[in-house]
């Protein structure tokens, strides 16, 4: 069974950090990319980044500010949130993906089909 878990959402003040984990079991990180995305309250789900073994990608949004790993001895992906601000306030998922480049960007391709998802972790940031 494939199953992603993500957690280490909470609460931060702005310019704090937090570090969320994405836990996998049921395939390796040779079989899908992993991407992280989120969904502010009352708006769409957005992508976050795009982990692959050849691509690492992050949206505008966060450039410079979160960063990606994956230690698979731990089957486990991490993203590393720095200088957070109010509006990266949402739910945050993981899923696996195919990290795709498509017009000068590349771009977190829920796969196979509509991917495999992890429930959310709520990361709220506010003073």
């Amino acid at each position: 069974d494939v199953q992603l878990q993500a957690f280490g959402g909470g609460l931060v003040q702005p310019g704090g950090s937090l570090r969320l984990s994405c836990a996998v079991s049921g395939f390796t990180f040779d079989d899908y990319a992993i991407g992280w995305f989120r969904q502010p309250p009352g708006l769409e789900r957005e992508e976050v980044s795009c982990l692959s073994s050849s691509v690492t990608h992050f949206a505008d949004s966060v450039k410079g500010r979160f960063t990606i790993s994956r230690d698979s001895a731990k089957n486990t992906v991490y993203l590393q949130m720095n200088n957070l601000k109010p509006e990266d306030t949402a739910v945050y998922y993981c899923a696996t993906v195919k990290c795709t480049y498509y017009s000068h960007r590349y771009y977190a391709i829920p796969f196979p089909e509509k991917g495999f998802w992890g429930q959310g972790t709520v990361v709220t940031v506010s003073s």
